[in-house]
């Protein structure tokens, strides 16, 4: 399998999006990764593989400073049950590991639900690989990926 970076790289550059990583020391939280970045927590996008009940997946983009709103995400996506997978079925559904997960470049491409919150801005993502952050206009994002855009979220506690 190809270098992460790369995947991501030449999937980007397929789909028209112009991607900028950034190399940043490890970070143990979600607010450190932040800090080291220079951008508040809600500029960050995590993305959050998903399993309905037919073993599918989905992605979820969640900006940092929020959570997954389940009942929303729910009826959005039209199901009465979805759950997180544990970190070896996250891989195994995209190629990536948990904390580097990003659309782009999965090894299979997944719907996209993208929270309202995203839309206008510019966000840092995961990479692909540990020790960098990749950015990129959430809209063209979107776009690219003719993904669901609506209010799938809540503020994190």
């Amino acid at each position: 399998m190809p270098d992460p970076l790369d995947r991501v790289r030449t999937a980007a550059a397929d789909r028209g999006l112009e991607v900028a990583f950034h190399e940043r020391p490890a970070a143990k939280s979600l607010p450190e990764a932040a800090e080291l970045l220079g951008i508040p927590p809600s500029g960050i996008v995590k993305t959050l593989v998903v399993k309905r009940a037919d073993d599918t997946y989905l992605f979820a983009l969640v900006p940092g400073d929020r959570v997954i709103s389940w009942p929303k995400l729910r009826a959005v996506v039209g199901v009465n049950r979805l759950q997180m997978p544990d970190p070896d079925r996250a891989l195994a559904a995209t190629g990536y590991e948990r904390g580097t997960i990003v659309p782009i470049g999965s090894s299979t491409d997944w719907p996209v639900y993208a929270d309202e919150q995203i839309v206008g801005e510019r966000i840092a993502m995961g990479a692909g690989a540990h020790g960098y952050s990749l950015f990129v206009d959430a809209d063209a994002l979107i776009a690219s990926y003719g993904a669901v855009v609506a209010d799938i979220t809540e503020p994190a506690r």
